[in-house]
């Protein structure tokens, strides 16, 4: 009976040691993610053209961080069984890392777009733009934070924030969509709408992820 006991204890203490070490690499993912939000937000407003070739490198590390995080999620449900709690948690980081990945995939969205605006002049709402793309980082910053912390009131912060980006958005989408007598090609007006449309989905990312912070503390949606 003892030596039972001392296998569940020693089994229990695997477990938790692996949940750990998902867990920080959660994290590493996470702090990858805000440094290619970053170099975007270089590439973008400061024409560092040398940070969309920076971004993809990093999206290679993201990719691989989020099929490994995946696949010991998977394994240590399918062989260890976990209860509820520990479920709760390995079924909110599968969720959560996809998030992290989608941002990822935008970040280097943007350094592209980033390379097809040089050519031109700063376009109008250039600023506006980049007061958008701040928001959206801070929004990034306080979900992983709370994802740290494992703090489901900082997680549910996010949301409150993402109304101001809405409001971002479609404030500079119908400044955009309005213009009128506009001289030369419209490529830069088409390339900000898709600036601003995959800044406004990072936000929703970032807010998923405060959500699912939420959930694995809470238990509730």
């Amino acid at each position: 009976m003892a030596s039972e006991l001392l296998d569940t204890s020693s089994t229990r203490l695997q477990f938790e040691r692996q949940i750990k070490r998902i867990q920080r690499d959660v994290l590493r993912m996470g702090a990858l993610v805000e440094n290619s939000f970053w170099l975007a937000r270089q590439a973008l407003f400061e024409r560092n053209l040398e940070a969309p070739n920076q971004i993809s490198l990093q999206d290679e590390q993201i990719d691989k961080l989020y099929r490994q995080i995946e696949h010991d999620c998977v394994t240590l449900i399918a062989l260890q069984s976990p209860v509820a709690q520990d479920l709760r948690l390995l079924s909110a980081m599968m969720q959560l890392v996809r998030d992290l990945e989608r941002i990822g995939d935008y970040a280097e969205d943007l350094g592209e777009i980033s390379i097809l605006l040089f050519p031109y002049p700063v376009p109008v709402y250039m600023e506006q733009v980049k007061r958008m793309c701040d928001r959206c980082r801070a929004m990034l910053a306080l979900s992983l934070a709370a994802l740290s912390d494992l703090d489901a009131e900082s997680g549910l912060a996010v949301k409150i924030r993402d109304d101001a980006v809405d409001l971002d958005y479609e404030t500079l989408y119908h400044s955009l969509a309005q213009q009128k007598n506009v001289q030369g090609v419209v490529e830069p007006i088409v390339l900000l709408v898709l600036t601003i449309r995959h800044l406004e989905r990072m936000a929703d990312h970032a807010t998923n992820i405060g959500k699912r912070v939420a959930y694995i503390v809470t238990g509730q949606r």
